[in-house]
């Protein structure tokens, strides 16, 4: 089962508009880009897996090394701490997450 890069990057992005709102004008761009990087990367991690190219294990440890890049962007941006960036961040996995563990077959967020 593929995944809908797109669609996955819409909800991502609501997500974290509706952690970040606050400062959404500052962080609008940031988010943008990272909305559509975790969507990707959560595609093609769902590949990987299904094809038989990573384990479980080796798929949660990529998930965990993008959300770590996540996290890093949302921390250089100045008022935005890490407490805010790992809500952020959560936010965007939930709103994601039944789809993606459906697509790959295992709880994988």
């Amino acid at each position: 089962m593929s995944l809908d890069v797109a669609g996955l990057g819409k909800s991502i992005l609501e997500a974290f508009k509706g952690i970040l709102k606050d400062g959404w004008a500052t962080v609008k761009e940031y988010a943008k880009g990272e909305a559509k990087k975790l969507a990707q990367t959560l595609a093609q991690i769902t590949k990987l897996y299904v094809t038989g190219q990573v384990s479980k294990a080796e798929a949660s440890v990529l998930l965990e090394m993008h959300k770590n890049a996540a996290r890093a962007v949302f921390l250089t941006i100045e008022g935005i701490g890490l407490i805010t960036a790992q809500r952020a961040i959560d936010a965007a996995l939930g709103a994601v997450a039944q789809v993606v563990n459906g697509a790959i077959g295992f709880p994988l967020i």
